[in-house]
């Protein structure tokens, strides 16, 4: 399932996720809450999409499910034409694993662990050799300005150092998609706008696919397109809002 870049880069697949009549509800205290209802949703290759709007509307639970870290109560979720969900457990963490990368407003590195060996986890987890992890993610925290932090521990950098580590652990293995949940909700004004261009930079060299779930109204208007969740299914956002 995982694709290459250069298969990306031709255009042989021009449709990467197809999600149809998607629903999931929670409940509540014994109150039913439906988060999403009949969705439909369509991705292609290398595009950009911000999902705004208020909180509680269901992004991220739409996020999560496009990432299979969530199931759909129903409906279909197809990568380039795979029901991804009728993958057993194993299988369904060996394709997140190495085609799926995830940025969140918190981070989640390990604080005494350095640099390279937090960016360097999905690669091990995934069979890489100790060495071709370590040389995969040396070179993706060169991409994203790390240079000269390979080896300090994340504990000791700086808030935006600690997400653009969690940038290149999310890239490491230059995964098909990028889902980001709020990847610059706790970076100040500066920190986010190199975060922001660092996406979009990346988007566009890897010819990947992003999906940025977020309430900064800048970092979306880079989105080649933005939609919201309205009675439980997608909209699109008028160029105006």
């Amino acid at each position: 399932m995982h694709i290459e870049k250069q298969d990306r880069e031709s255009g042989q697949f021009a449709n990467l996720i197809t999600v149809r009549s998607l629903s999931k509800s929670y409940t509540n205290g014994g109150t039913r809450i439906d988060v999403l209802t009949d969705l439909d949703f369509d991705l292609s290759i290398g595009e950009s999409v911000a999902i705004v709007g208020a909180s509680g509307i269901g992004k991220s639970t739409l996020l999560h499910i496009v990432g299979t870290l969530d199931r759909p109560d129903s409906g279909e979720l197809l990568f380039q034409g795979d029901d991804v969900f009728s993958y057993d457990d194993l299988k369904l963490a060996r394709f997140r694993n190495k085609s799926v990368g995830f940025v969140f407003q918190f981070h989640h590195l390990l604080p005494e662990f350095s640099a390279v060996e937090n960016a360097m986890m999905p690669a091990l987890i995934s069979g890489t050799s100790k060495q071709k992890a370590i040389q995969a993610a040396e070179e993706i925290l060169v991409r994203v300005g790390l240079k000269d932090r390979l080896h300090y521990r994340v504990g000791k950098l700086s808030g935006g150092e600690q997400q653009r580590v969690a940038l290149a652990r999310a890239l490491v293995l230059k995964p098909v998609i990028l889902l980001a949940d709020e990847p610059t909700g706790n970076l100040d004004k500066s920190n986010s706008e190199h975060v922001h261009s660092l996406l979009m930079e990346l988007n566009q060299e890897f010819s990947m696919t992003l999906v940025v779930v977020t309430h900064n109204s800048e970092l979306a208007s880079f989105m080649s397109r933005r939609v919201t969740i309205v009675d439980g299914r997608l909209t699109p956002v008028a160029e105006s809002v």
